[in-house]
Parts: C-alpha cells; structure tokens; sequence
C-alpha cells in the first residue's frame, strides 16, 4: 500500500513539474495577444480597404489555464485568460474589460524565443501550424 501511494505522489509530482517547470512571462503573453490582435486588425481593414494602423495596449491579463502540448515538434503552450485591452485610434479610444483571449506558444528548440503559433489552411485546404517570431525585448 504504501509503494503505491509513494508511485501516485511521484506520478504526480512529475506532472506538476513537466507544466510548471516554464514560467511564463506576462510580457511574453501581452506581446503574443497584441500580435495576435494586430493580425486581425490588418485582416479587417483587408477586407474593409482602411488604411488604419491603431496603436494596441494590453492590461491585466489574467492567466487561468496553461495547457503543454508540442507543435512541430516543439514544447508550445496553448494559454487561455482574460485580458483588458485599448486600441487607440486616431479621434477615440475603445477599451474591452476582462475579453477572453487564447493564445499558442511554441518555444524554439534553442529555449531563448517564442513564437505565436496559429492555424492555417495550405494550399489544399488542410489545416496547419505557422508561427510567428515574438519579439524578444522586454523578456
């Protein structure tokens, strides 16, 4: 009895530290989401022909799940919150409270950078994975 209960406390033990073993930096995640919106931002006004390039400011982002997966054969983290956030634009401002997002991390193999992963169709209309560097500055 007591070997097993030692093996659940290992297993778990072990999985605690595969998920939490990388922090990471609430930067790192305000970086991922403004480019994230950012792209939709530049898909809408595509789509609308605006010439609009609005300054976006991300606050209080609140982690609530942080799920390890691989991508491409990478460590990535699929991680869910909320988030305020301000897009400012040339006569106003428009704010969102506590907006759901969710975003893909994929840490390169070197460990040093990120990319914002996200889904795509190829040319035969099959989803795939492409990524995008996330600027390193503030981390």
């Amino acid at each position: 009895m007591g070997r097993v209960i030692w093996a659940i406390a290992l297993a778990l033990l072990l999985t605690a530290c595969g998920t939490m073993g990388v922090k990471l930096p609430n930067d790192l995640v305000e970086q991922a989401i403004a480019l994230q919106l950012s792209q939709t931002q530049q898909q809408l006004n595509q789509q609308l022909r605006l010439d609009l390039q609005p300054e976006i400011q991300i606050r209080r982002i609140k982690i609530a799940e942080k799920i390890p997966l691989q991508i491409q054969a990478l460590q990535a983290y699929q991680v869910k919150g909320t988030c305020d956030y301000t897009i400012k634009l040339l006569k106003r401002d428009i704010t969102q409270r506590q907006t759901p997002f969710e975003v893909y991390l994929q840490r390169q193999k070197e460990g040093k950078t990120w990319r914002l992963a996200f889904i795509k169709t190829n040319e035969n209309g099959e989803p795939i994975w492409a990524t995008q560097r996330i600027s390193t500055d503030a981390f």
